[in-house]
Parts: structure tokens; sequence; C-alpha cells
């Protein structure tokens, strides 16, 4: 899978995998955590105290498993979310209320974003198309002043995932784990400057000739 894709082909191969192929969404989360999950182990990262910044779309969701599988695995990790938890996906009100069992503190302290080891950036996924403002900025910024080593998943937020510009403020990733295909944004130089290493995890979502091939 070595193609690059926009944001229009992600969504659609998103909603083709889920709808028409029957892949729930929900396990394309839990395989989307498992890989990043996987790289932040086998990369040379900090993981004394991690925080993971998520806001309620699926990106949130994604990086609140990514928080459980760091729980389970015995290394201290804590929340940080952002939005109107009203709005939040389903899948992703799932994943806080699974987060709420295995007793996952969260924070709205930026301090603490500050003063992680090591970050992961679950704010916003491929689909974002305005500036950043308000409180999501201040995250953006305060993940940014941190020394710690930050990982994003799917695409740095903050950055267009089709042209790579800088939506106001952006993730400086040292790492990204993205979903299916690369992102075409990522291969400017915008993009590689915010992704860092580009990871690219095969969850089980192809184009829709990938997937007619090998019916």
């Amino acid at each position: 899978m070595s193609k690059a894709i926009t944001i229009a082909e992600a969504q659609r191969y998103d909603a083709h995998t889920i709808n028409k192929v029957g892949i729930p969404a929900l396990v394309l989360m839990e395989r989307a955590a498992l890989a990043t999950f996987n790289n932040i182990l086998n990369d040379d990262f900090d993981l004394s105290q991690v925080i993971v910044v998520a806001g309620v779309g699926n990106n949130g969701g994604d990086g609140i498993a990514v928080a459980r599988l760091l729980k389970i695995r015995g290394i201290d990790v804590e929340l940080y979310i952002l939005g109107d938890l009203e709005k939040a996906t389903p899948q992703t009100d799932q994943q806080l209320k699974i987060a709420q069992y295995y007793g996952i503190p969260v924070t709205n302290d930026l301090n603490h974003i500050v003063a992680a080891s090591m970050i992961v950036d679950a704010i916003f996924g491929v689909g974002l198309s305005r500036e950043v403002t308000g409180n999501f900025a201040n995250a953006i910024n305060a993940i940014n002043a941190a020394d710690a080593k930050k990982v994003a998943i799917d695409v740095p937020s903050g950055i267009n995932a089709d042209t790579g510009d800088v939506m106001g403020v952006a993730v400086v990733a040292d790492s990204t784990t993205t979903m299916a295909y690369n992102k075409i944004g990522l291969l400017t130089a915008s993009g590689k400057h915010h992704a860092g290493t580009v990871h690219v995890a095969d969850i089980g979502i192809y184009a829709q000739d990938h997937l007619e091939h090998v019916r």
C-alpha cells in the first residue's frame, strides 16, 4: 500500500469498509490503536509519564484506546480531553466508558502536557478543514512547548491532510502512525516537518478497487 491518498479518498474508503464490507468502526478503531501502540513500544520513547491529548471525534477514540493499551501494560498514562463530550462519536464515547472502567485519569491542566515524558496527539483526524483556535490551539501550543517526544495518530493535529498547510497551529510530531495509506499532505515539506517518521498501518481499510480485486 504505497500510494498516498486525499481526505476524500480516506473518508470514502472508511465508509466503504464500514458500510459495505461490514467491518465495524469500533473494530477499525481498535486496530488503529493497536498499530499506534506497537509503534510506540518499538521506538525509543520515555514512557515514564505519558499523556494522550484527545478530541471527541474518532481520532480521539483511537487515542483513548491507545491510553488503555498503555495502562494495561503498566505504563503511567493520563488523558487530556478536548471538545464537547456531548458531541463525541459513538465509538469515542464507548472508548471513554472503557477508559473509565480501567481507571485512566483525566486532567484539564495544560501543565501536565508540558511535563509529560511522551505525548500522543489524537485531537484531529484527516478531515480538518478550518483554522485551529481556542482551547485546541492552546493544547497544541502546550504539546509543542513540551520537551517530550510526540506521536501523532493518522495526521499531526492542525495539518491539512490534502495540502500539508498549517491550519493556524499544528503539532510537530516525532512520528506519525497513519492508517491504511499515507496522506498527500504528509508528503509536502510542511507535512514532513510536522509528521516526523511516518508509519503506515494496515488496519483493513483498502481502496474499493483493491477490495474488488481480491473478491
